[in-house]
């Protein structure tokens, strides 16, 4: 009977349990899923983060490579991330050139990257206006079950704190610029920005970490990304949808709660990999 009814009205079914404060999975409204993170998981990347968040998973490798510097920033190096939503993680997606939603989510990255100043990019210049580091990020989705963006951008932010380059040495006989075979360095994280997303019903009811079924019933999806000290980076809400200045700043406090209980999942991770 429960089924039939939730099949016939998905939406009157989810507005049962939420009448209770709860969700049919079990979890409070603002109850997140378990995340799982594993770094240091690919071989052959620089480095490289695994985030399973409830049924979500994603995978984030980065990869670097010498370059000349943009004309417009001469003394810096850049980032370019590509985000990947093969036919395997969901079956709204079909094989072929990339969906515009991976273009989408491939754009909110690299804002993200941007807005939060993740990495100084001038400590990626090896030699101004001749030589810098670019760094790939690819992210794969693995398995979507709602909440994609928030998992991205954990993984991509454990990955490049996971991420070793060569130091860059001068050849006493050439004078030309080599790497070094033994001699690492590791990314100097400016900020460690945190995203939250929330699931708006009803103009004021939130619920934190959607599912994908979520998602799609509710008005819409409002995503708080939050820096250090608890500086707003960025606040992204769904157009044409009233939101209310009391949803916006319980969405600003559930994001630093979360950013808190992140921030100790890496801490916790990179010491278990570094022992």
């Amino acid at each position: 009977m429960a089924t039939d009814f939730k099949t016939a009205q998905p939406l009157e079914y989810y507005k049962e349990f939420l009448k209770e404060n709860i969700r049919p999975d079990g979890r409070g409204l603002n109850e997140f899923r378990k995340t799982f993170l594993n770094i240091d998981s690919i071989n052959t990347a620089d480095g490289s983060a695994l985030i399973r968040l409830g049924e979500t998973m994603v995978v984030c490798g980065i990869k670097s490579e010498l370059a000349e510097p943009t004309l417009e920033d001469p003394n810096k190096g850049y980032f370019i991330p590509n985000v990947d939503l093969p036919p395997l993680c969901s079956s709204e997606y079909l094989p072929g050139p990339p969906s515009d939603k991976s273009q989408v989510l491939s754009q909110q990255v690299l804002e993200y990257f941007s807005n939060s100043q993740l990495l100084n990019l001038d400590e990626l210049c090896v030699q101004t206006k001749k030589l810098c580091w670019v760094l790939y990020a690819d992210i794969v989705c693995i398995s979507h079950d709602g909440n994609l963006l928030d998992a991205i951008l954990i993984a991509l932010l454990a990955a490049l704190i996971n991420t070793k380059l060569p130091v860059m040495k001068v050849n006493d006989e050439t004078g030309e610029i080599v790497a070094s075979d033994k001699d690492t360095f590791t990314l100097n994280i400016v900020n460690k920005a945190v995203s939250t997303s929330l699931a708006l019903f009803n103009e004021s009811l939130l619920l934190v970490d959607p599912t994908h079924e979520e998602e799609d019933l509710s008005n819409g999806v409002i995503t708080v990304v939050m820096g250090a000290n608890q500086k707003l980076v960025s606040l992204y809400k769904p157009g044409g949808v009233a939101v209310k200045d009391e949803t916006l700043r319980s969405c600003i406090q559930a994001s630093i709660n979360r950013y808190e209980e992140v921030n100790n999942l890496l801490a916790k991770v990179t010491e278990t990999v570094d022992r």
